[in-house]
């Protein structure tokens, strides 16, 4: 048996007798989500819980200046950059910044590639925000929020950490490239799909971390999967020009484009590079 074959058996079967280890949420975003839910929490104490944690409190600064809450008085605390973004969209935002500590790794293989995973969760991350973005400056009684889109970005691919995670525990084996690759791409959907309901998110994370890339599911209305497949074909992470070509068109039809060569416009790139301040 190759070594990736053992890899996606050994995957699949801790899969099916539930002994994958999924990954928990950084401590403090479980914080930060269990203060959400508090009917009695308000803006201070969310700012004191979040200003425990630095890279967190870096994030949450960088995403409150940036052109996603288009204002220009540029805020310098946690209290500022909290009340900005509001109590409502704190959990899910906050969720997000989180996720990217958990891309860490001792073994340099699959650190190397954990950093190559995060940077191609962020840039379609990046412009699924930017479309969403916009969308809402021009859809202002839509249902669609920017904090579920955001959270739901930045977790599309969270299956491929625990996939990882296992290529770490058995280095000498798994810990390659090509084995990695392959094994995300066949189970990294799936997998996720399971973290999402160990973490108790919502259905709908569920399903749009387990559907993304499955283009049977074509909804017949703007989704928040058509802003995430926006970023997978600006990546070319769908290979078929003529898939492409479908759902670009679908989406000049849903209102989420003005037109099929939107993505290439200087406009649209200088929106991805604004949105991107927020992880760099």
């Amino acid at each position: 048996m190759s070594a990736e074959n053992a890899l996606y058996t050994i995957l699949v079967e801790k899969i099916k007798q539930d002994a994958l280890v999924l990954p928990t949420l950084p401590a403090i975003a479980l914080k930060v989500r269990k203060a959400a839910d508090d009917p009695d929490i308000d803006l201070g104490k969310m700012s004191d819980i979040i200003a425990q944690d630095p890279a967190l409190s870096l994030g949450i600064l960088k995403v409150a200046n940036s052109v996603v809450f288009g204002r220009a008085v540029k805020v310098e605390s946690v209290t500022q950059a909290v009340t900005r973004i509001g109590l409502r969209q704190i959990k899910s935002i906050a969720t997000a910044m989180a996720v990217e500590q958990m891309f860490i790794s001792n073994n340099e293989v699959v650190s190397e590639y954990m950093h190559i995973t995060w940077r191609k969760t962020v840039d379609v991350a990046s412009i699924a925000i930017a479309l969403m973005t916009r969308y809402l400056q021009k859809n202002k009684h839509t249902a669609f929020t920017l904090d579920t889109l955001t959270l739901a970005a930045l977790i599309h691919n969270i299956g491929a950490l625990p996939i990882l995670t296992e290529a770490e525990n058995h280095p000498e084996v798994f810990a390659k490239p090509i084995f990695l690759q392959q094994a995300i791409i066949n189970l990294a959907n799936k997998i996720g799909g399971e973290v999402t309901k160990a973490w108790d998110f919502p259905a709908e994370f569920t399903e749009l971390v387990t559907s993304w890339s499955d283009l049977t599911l074509l909804p017949k209305e703007a989704h928040y999967l058509d802003f995430i497949r926006a970023g997978a074909i600006y990546h070319e992470i769908f290979k078929s020009a003529s898939t492409r070509d479908i759902l670009l068109k679908s989406y000049v039809t849903k209102g989420i484009l003005p037109d099929v060569d939107f993505l290439q416009t200087a406009e649209f790139n200088e929106l991805v590079a604004q949105v991107k301040t927020m992880f760099d």
